[in-house]
C-alpha cells in the first residue's frame, strides 16, 4: 500500500525540509530539555504532589511523542533494521524503553526503569549542529585515541605495582595487593586524588611525584589529539560549504547564460 505523504514525513522527521524540518528539530529540542528538567525537579523533597500529578501527565505526553518519533523514523527509513542498530537508533529506543517496560511490567515507578529515563538526554547530542563534526574529528584520531588508551592502561598496571612495592610492608591494609593498589592508580594517573590511600614512605612519595608528572602527560593527550582534529574536521566542512556555493554559483550562472542564448 502506498502512502503518498511517507516523503514528505521523511523529510521532516530526518531534517531534510529546510523549515519544517527544523520546526520539529527545534520541538524535540524544547521537549528533552523540558522533561529532563522536570525529572530533576521531581527529586525535591517537598515538591507538591498535584504538581507531581500534571508533570506524570506530562510525561505521558512527552513518551507519546517520543514514540511517535521513533515509529516515524523507523516507517520512513529505507534501511530499517540499520536504523534499529544504529547509534542513533538505539538511543531513540532507550529514550521510550524504560516507561513502556515499566508499564508492561507493572513497575511504571521502578527505581532502576525511573533512573534510565535520563538516557533521553542523549537524544540533545542529535540535534547539536557540530555533532557530525565532532563525530568525524573521532574518525580522524581513534586510532591514536586507542594508542592513548592503552598507554593509560599499561601506565595503571605499572603504578599499581609500584606502589604495591614500596607501600605494601609499610601500609599492608592500604595496599594488601597489586589489583587493590589499582585505585590508587587510577586516581593518581587521572590527577584526581582522592586521598583514601596514599603513599608514606620516601620510596612511595617518589614514585608517586614522577607518576603523577606522567598523567597529567597522558591525560592532556587525548584533549590535544581531539582539538586538532576537530579543527581539521571544521576546515573540511567549511570546505565543502564553499564547494556547494561555488557549485551552486556556477549552476545559476550556466543556467542565466542558457536562457541568454534561448531568448
Amino acid at each position: 500500500m502506498a502512502f503518498p505523504h511517507k516523503e514528505r514525513i521523511a523529510d521532516i522527521v530526518w531534517g531534510r525540509d529546510e523549515h519544517l524540518g527544523h520546526l520539529f528539530d527545534y520541538v524535540m529540542i524544547v521537549l528533552i530539555v523540558m522533561v529532563i528538567s522536570l525529572m530533576a525537579v521531581q527529586t525535591l523533597p517537598d515538591f507538591p504532589v498535584p504538581w507531581m500529578q500534571r508533570l506524570a501527565f506530562f510525561d505521558w505526553v512527552v513518551i507519546l511523542v517520543f514514540t511517535a518519533e521513533y515509529v516515524l523514523r523507523l516507517w520512513t527509513s529505507s534501511r530499517k533494521l540499520g536504523y534499529v542498530v544504529s547509534f542513533w537508533g538505539l538511543v531513540d529506543f532507550l529514550a521510550i524503553a524504560p516507561f513502556w517496560i515499566g508499564l508492561i511490567l507493572g513497575l511504571p515507578g521502578a527505581e532502576v526503569l525511573w533512573t534510565l529515563r535520563a538516557l533521553r538526554i542523549a537524544k540533545l547530542l542529535r540535534f547539536v549542529a557540530n555533532m557530525g563534526m565532532l563525530q568525524r574529528a573521532f574518525d580522524l584520531v581513534w586510532r591514536e585515541l586507542l594508542v592513548v588508551l592503552l598507554l593509560a592502561v599499561l601506565m595503571m598496571f605499572c603504578t599499581a605495582v609500584g606502589i604495591y612495592f614500596f607501600e605494601h610492608d609499610t601500609q599492608p591494609q592500604a595496599f594488601p595487593s597489586i589489583p587493590h593498589s589499582f585505585w590508587f592508580a587510577v586516581t593518581t594517573l587521572t590527577t584526581v586524588g582522592y586521598g583514601d590511600a596514599y603513599p608514606i614512605t620516601t620510596g612511595g612519595k617518589v614514585f608517586t611525584f614522577v607518576i603523577l608528572m606522567i598523567g597529567l602527560g597522558i591525560v592532556a593527550l587525548p584533549a590535544g589529539l581531539i582539538s586538532s582534529a576537530f579543527t581539521q574536521a571544521r576546515e573540511e566542512a567549511n570546505a565543502r560549504k564553499r564547494q556547494q556555493k561555488d557549485r551552486t554559483r556556477l549552476n545559476e550562472e550556466a543556467q542565466a547564460i542558457a536562457d541568454d542564448i534561448d531568448g
